[in-house]
């Protein structure tokens, strides 16, 4: 059963517009499943899954096979494995001088990515798949669902709470055991542990000097490991607000894992009935509303206000639509509290959102809402 995923109109267009198209995102997310939608009414395509070993070897003479299929919209999955076929890439657009040549699609950001290709600015358009977004499984699965499994597809689709426990199981253990072997120099057992605090502190400033004197390593470890985990989609790091407000503000970024159940599972909890319990809950929360912005509005510019006074707001948005401050609340009866207040005195945001687990929501004053995510996303877009 394919699910209609929000990035497809997006890849479909920048096929149009560029040489080449890269979807990138977390292992498992569905990557290669939306390629197979994005292509499955073309006629000229080739498909290539770089971790198979009888697409890998086709591509020992790399120039030559890609160039005989010049007539064809080439797509090569997890490109990560190959990294030194970028330059070709390059050359082979530069050549062709055409428009929707290449899909490719890699676990890894672009920063990482470009590490080892030539930059191919000016030719490709990246475009980041997360996890299902709400509004893309909201008519099938519940919230708690959601919460509870994550949005990766075979943890979210997984017939009961235990089989998508063991689901995650096996990816968190593939992740270090296996994908990390492409970066050199790591230490799974040292990464599990910094993912599994990072868990406890899920949404919290990251102390890099703590988390170094728990792991028995550098500050500079911890910022390369969190670096790496933040480059293939396992964390996401929201910086704090830049703008100077004369006042002391955190400096630091927060950290969160970047679905819930992994989260869940690195915290050795499983299901609803135990994370609504769990210290743990709010800080899901906060994920799933910054993953569904992330998702929905890419070019948003996102951070955080956060004094050492206790002034703070969760995410700050700036679109082209104004700037926003959104405070989220797992209560079905959510208020501002004093420190909420204080800091959107001094941010002085266009309007004021909380997001909380609601079907519907409801206006606080004249500068301020109560919203569901899919309301909070629409009212980003300027859809309300």
């Amino acid at each position: 059963m394919y699910i209609n995923r929000v990035l497809e109109n997006r890849v479909l267009e920048s096929l149009g517009n560029t040489p080449v198209t890269a979807i990138t995102g977390p292992r498992q997310c569905g990557k290669s499943t939306l390629a197979r939608a994005v292509i499955k009414d073309r006629d000229n395509t080739i498909f290539l899954d770089l971790e198979k070993p009888s697409d890998l070897n086709k591509l020992d003479n790399a120039e030559w096979f890609l160039k005989s299929q010049k007539d064809k919209l080439i797509v090569l999955d997890e490109i990560q494995r190959k990294p030194g076929l970028f330059p070709l890439i390059r050359s082979l657009c530069d050549e062709w001088q055409q428009n929707g040549k290449f899909l490719i699609l890699g676990s890894a950001s672009r920063d990482l990515l470009q590490q080892s290709s030539e930059s191919l600015a000016g030719r490709i358009s990246y475009k980041r798949l997360t996890p299902f977004l709400l509004s893309e499984i909201e008519d099938k699965y519940s919230l708690n669902d959601y919460i509870s499994s994550g949005g990766f597809p075979r943890s979210l689709l997984a017939k009961d709470d235990l089989s998508s426990a063991e689901w995650l199981d096996d990816f968190i253990s593939t992740f270090l055991e296996r994908d990390l072997l492409l970066w050199s120099g790591l230490s799974p057992s040292t990464m599990r542990r910094l993912w599994q605090m990072t868990a406890h502190n899920n949404g919290q400033t990251i102390n890099y000097t703590s988390f170094g004197n728990s792991l028995g390593v550098s500050n500079t470890t911890i910022r390369n490991y969190l670096d790496l985990l933040a480059g293939t989609f396992m964390v996401d790091l929201l910086p704090a607000c830049h703008k100077n407000f004369g006042k002391r503000i955190v400096k630091a970024p927060k950290v969160y894992v970047s679905d819930t159940g992994v989260t869940a599972r690195l915290l050795g909890i499983r299901g609803f009935a135990q994370i609504s319990g769990h210290p743990v809950l709010g800080s899901l929360w906060e994920s799933i509303v910054l993953t569904n912005i992330k998702g929905h509005i890419p070019g948003a510019n996102l951070s955080f206000y956060r004094t050492s006074n206790g002034a703070e707001i969760d995410i700050v948005a700036e679109t082209e639509k104004g700037v926003f401050a959104i405070e989220c609340k797992s209560s079905l009866s959510p208020k501002l509290n004093k420190g909420n207040r204080y800091a959107i005195d001094t941010i002085r945001p266009d309007h004021t959102f909380i997001v909380a687990p609601v079907k519907e929501g409801w206006s606080v004053d004249e500068r301020t809402d109560v919203v569901s995510v899919g309301e909070l996303i629409k009212y980003l877009q300027g859809q309300v």
